[in-house]
Protein backbone atom coordinates (compact mmCIF):
# COMPACT_ATOMS: atom_id res chain seq x y z
CA UNK A 1 0.00 0.00 0.00
CA UNK A 2 1.27 3.65 -0.90
CA UNK A 3 2.28 5.87 1.63
CA UNK A 4 2.57 9.56 1.71
CA UNK A 5 3.24 12.33 4.16
CA UNK A 6 0.29 13.67 6.66
CA UNK A 7 1.51 17.01 8.24
CA UNK A 8 -0.73 18.45 10.84
CA UNK A 9 0.22 22.32 10.49
CA UNK A 10 -1.31 23.12 13.63
CA UNK A 11 1.07 21.40 15.54
CA UNK A 12 4.59 22.86 13.69
CA UNK A 13 5.98 25.13 16.17
CA UNK A 14 7.99 26.63 13.17
CA UNK A 15 11.65 25.10 14.32
CA UNK A 16 12.57 23.89 10.75
CA UNK A 17 14.28 21.12 12.40
CA UNK A 18 12.23 18.81 9.65
CA UNK A 19 14.84 20.79 6.80
CA UNK A 20 17.70 20.57 8.33
CA UNK A 21 17.72 17.00 9.02
CA UNK A 22 16.07 16.88 5.55
CA UNK A 23 19.25 18.56 3.69
CA UNK A 24 21.54 16.86 5.95
CA UNK A 25 20.17 13.16 5.12
CA UNK A 26 20.37 13.88 1.30
CA UNK A 27 23.37 16.28 0.45
CA UNK A 28 25.41 16.47 3.95
CA UNK A 29 24.91 19.53 4.51
CA UNK A 30 22.25 21.67 6.87
CA UNK A 31 21.16 23.97 4.32
CA UNK A 32 17.53 24.70 4.63
CA UNK A 33 17.60 25.76 0.90
CA UNK A 34 18.58 22.05 -0.28
CA UNK A 35 15.73 20.64 1.90
CA UNK A 36 12.62 18.22 0.14
CA UNK A 37 10.35 20.01 2.99
CA UNK A 38 9.95 23.73 3.25
CA UNK A 39 7.95 24.95 6.30
CA UNK A 40 5.89 28.30 4.96
CA UNK A 41 5.43 30.89 7.62
CA UNK A 42 2.43 32.81 7.45
CA UNK A 43 3.24 35.93 9.38
CA UNK A 44 -0.80 37.76 10.00
CA UNK A 45 -1.74 34.05 10.73
CA UNK A 46 1.18 32.98 12.91
CA UNK A 47 0.96 29.69 11.62
CA UNK A 48 3.83 27.69 10.02
CA UNK A 49 3.16 24.99 7.37
CA UNK A 50 5.05 22.31 6.30
CA UNK A 51 4.79 21.83 2.50
CA UNK A 52 6.15 19.00 0.59
CA UNK A 53 5.37 17.14 -2.40
CA UNK A 54 1.51 15.68 -2.76
CA UNK A 55 2.39 12.72 -5.18
CA UNK A 56 -0.48 14.16 -7.11
CA UNK A 57 -2.55 11.59 -8.88
CA UNK A 58 -2.39 13.61 -12.43
CA UNK A 59 0.50 15.10 -11.40
CA UNK A 60 1.57 18.81 -13.22
CA UNK A 61 5.41 18.02 -12.85
CA UNK A 62 5.13 14.67 -15.02
CA UNK A 63 3.02 16.00 -16.87
CA UNK A 64 5.36 19.23 -18.12
CA UNK A 65 8.76 17.38 -18.44
CA UNK A 66 9.42 17.52 -21.59
CA UNK A 67 11.99 14.62 -21.31
CA UNK A 68 9.46 12.33 -18.98
CA UNK A 69 12.48 12.45 -16.43
CA UNK A 70 9.92 11.79 -13.58
CA UNK A 71 7.43 9.17 -13.59
CA UNK A 72 5.59 7.46 -11.44
CA UNK A 73 7.43 4.35 -10.29
CA UNK A 74 4.92 1.94 -9.53
CA UNK A 75 7.24 -0.48 -7.41
CA UNK A 76 7.97 2.15 -5.06
CA UNK A 77 4.58 3.85 -5.54
CA UNK A 78 5.75 7.14 -5.72
CA UNK A 79 6.55 10.25 -8.41
CA UNK A 80 10.30 10.13 -8.97
CA UNK A 81 12.88 11.90 -10.88
CA UNK A 82 15.40 10.28 -13.07
CA UNK A 83 18.44 12.31 -12.79
CA UNK A 84 20.28 10.75 -16.03
CA UNK A 85 17.31 12.32 -17.75
CA UNK A 86 16.74 15.55 -16.18
CA UNK A 87 17.92 18.47 -18.20
CA UNK A 88 17.27 21.02 -15.56
CA UNK A 89 15.32 22.88 -17.71
CA UNK A 90 12.57 23.63 -14.55
CA UNK A 91 8.96 23.51 -16.23
CA UNK A 92 8.38 21.42 -13.36
CA UNK A 93 9.39 24.47 -10.72
CA UNK A 94 7.09 26.41 -12.63
CA UNK A 95 3.96 24.10 -12.32
CA UNK A 96 4.06 22.59 -9.01
CA UNK A 97 0.94 23.56 -7.17
CA UNK A 98 2.36 23.16 -4.11
CA UNK A 99 6.03 24.55 -4.38
CA UNK A 100 7.64 20.77 -3.45
CA UNK A 101 9.73 20.91 -6.92
CA UNK A 102 13.00 22.57 -5.82
CA UNK A 103 15.94 23.60 -8.04
CA UNK A 104 20.17 22.25 -6.83
CA UNK A 105 22.00 24.98 -8.47
CA UNK A 106 25.28 23.42 -7.93
CA UNK A 107 23.92 20.42 -8.88
CA UNK A 108 21.92 21.95 -11.90
CA UNK A 109 18.69 19.33 -10.97
CA UNK A 110 15.77 19.80 -10.14
CA UNK A 111 14.79 17.61 -6.48
CA UNK A 112 11.54 16.64 -4.20
CA UNK A 113 11.21 14.87 -1.71
CA UNK A 114 11.51 10.49 -1.62
CA UNK A 115 10.29 9.99 1.49
CA UNK A 116 13.99 9.15 2.30
CA UNK A 117 13.43 5.72 1.09
CA UNK A 118 10.44 4.68 3.13
CA UNK A 119 11.96 6.20 6.12
CA UNK A 120 11.33 9.92 6.18
CA UNK A 121 13.80 12.04 8.61
CA UNK A 122 11.44 14.60 8.74
CA UNK A 123 8.86 12.33 10.78
CA UNK A 124 11.60 11.15 12.89
CA UNK A 125 13.06 14.41 13.99
CA UNK A 126 9.57 16.13 14.43
CA UNK A 127 9.25 16.29 18.43
CA UNK A 128 5.52 17.80 17.76
CA UNK A 129 4.30 14.87 15.47
CA UNK A 130 3.73 17.60 12.80
CA UNK A 131 4.70 15.11 9.88
CA UNK A 132 4.00 11.83 10.02
CA UNK A 133 4.36 9.09 7.40
CA UNK A 134 1.07 6.98 6.34
CA UNK A 135 -0.90 4.88 4.44
CA UNK A 136 -2.80 6.94 1.68
CA UNK A 137 -5.85 5.38 2.34
CA UNK A 138 -5.25 7.10 5.98
CA UNK A 139 -4.80 10.94 5.26
CA UNK A 140 -7.98 11.69 4.47
CA UNK A 141 -9.30 10.00 7.92
CA UNK A 142 -7.10 11.66 10.00
CA UNK A 143 -7.87 15.15 8.46
CA UNK A 144 -11.49 14.62 8.91
CA UNK A 145 -10.35 13.50 12.50
CA UNK A 146 -8.95 16.64 13.18
CA UNK A 147 -11.30 19.13 11.41
CA UNK A 148 -14.08 17.17 13.75
CA UNK A 149 -11.98 17.62 17.30
CA UNK A 150 -12.09 21.21 16.05
CA UNK A 151 -15.40 21.61 15.29
CA UNK A 152 -16.18 20.12 18.10
CA UNK A 153 -13.37 22.33 20.47
CA UNK A 154 -15.47 25.65 19.00
CA UNK A 155 -18.58 24.52 20.16
CA UNK A 156 -17.22 24.01 23.34
CA UNK A 157 -16.05 27.15 24.05
CA UNK A 158 -19.17 28.80 22.04
CA UNK A 159 -21.12 27.09 24.80
CA UNK A 160 -18.92 28.28 27.47
CA UNK A 161 -19.22 32.09 26.22
CA UNK A 162 -23.14 31.52 25.82
CA UNK A 163 -23.04 30.52 29.39
CA UNK A 164 -21.27 33.33 30.84
CA UNK A 165 -23.47 36.13 29.13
Amino acid sequence: MAKALYIDYQKCTGCRLCELVCSVFHDGISNPARSRIRVIKWEAEGLYIPMSCQQCQDAPCMNVCPVKAIYMDHDLERIVVDYDKCIGCRSCVAVCPFGAMNFNVYDRKVFKCDFCDGEPQCVRFCDEKAVDYVEVDDVSILKKRNAALRVSRAGKEASTLMAQI
